[in-house]
C-alpha cells in the first residue's frame, strides 16, 4: 500500500507544479489555493508513503516520478518542445526511479 501512496504524491507534486505554472500566467487567489492544496495532498501521501518505505528511496522515488510527469503534462499541455534528447533524458530519469525499487 505504501507503494500506492508514493505514487499517489507524486501526483501531488505534478499538479502542484501544473498549478504554479498556471498561477504564473494570471495570478489569482484561487490558482494560489490550489497550489497549497495539491501540494498539501502530495506531502499527506508522501508522509503515509515515509511510514513503510525508507526516506532516501520515497524522496527518489517521488521526484523521479513528479519530474517525469511534470516534463510530460508540460509537453502535453504547455506545448513545450518533445525533442528525441529530452524523452531519452525523461526515460533516464523513470528507468533511475524504477531501478531504485527493483534494487531495493
Amino acid at each position: 500500500m505504501a507503494w500506492l501512496y508514493l505514487v499517489i504524491a507524486s501526483f501531488g507534486e505534478i499538479f502542484g507544479v501544473l498549478a504554479i505554472n498556471l498561477f504564473n500566467q494570471k495570478r489569482s487567489m484561487l490558482r494560489l489555493l490550489w497550489i497549497v492544496v495539491t501540494f498539501g495532498f502530495g506531502f499527506l501521501f508522501l508522509w503515509l508513503a515515509m511510514r513503510e518505505i525508507p526516506m532516501g528511496t520515497a524522496y527518489a522515488v517521488w521526484t523521479g516520478l513528479g519530474a517525469a510527469g511534470t516534463v510530460l503534462m508540460g509537453i502535453l499541455i504547455f506545448k513545450e518542445p518533445g525533442n528525441w534528447k529530452r524523452l531519452i533524458f525523461l526515460l533516464l530519469i523513470i528507468s533511475g526511479a524504477v531501478g531504485l525499487k527493483l534494487f531495493s
